[in-house]
């Protein structure tokens, strides 16, 4: 693996915990460095943090905070 790559996955949290939980990816990143984007894509959609799913959080919050403010009337 990459000295590059290496400290990408040391900086983020996410990264880091998947990789721990996935151990194949060990020897996918160190035959193919090139891999990493399909290893961002998996973590994003394991942990839900594309931007879809952060929208979709912040929409259900907002309706979440209306329906208490609805019951206050």
């Amino acid at each position: 693996m990459t000295l590059e790559l290496q400290f990408k996955i040391k900086e983020n949290e996410y990264y880091l915990k998947h990789l721990r939980t996935h151990c194949y990816w060990y020897k996918i990143l160190n035959r193919t460095p090139w891999e990493f984007k399909k290893f961002e894509e998996e973590v994003k959609q394991t942990y839900h943090l594309s931007k879809m799913d952060r929208l979709e959080k912040a929409f259900n919050t907002f309706e979440m905070l209306e329906k208490i403010l609805g019951t206050f009337k």
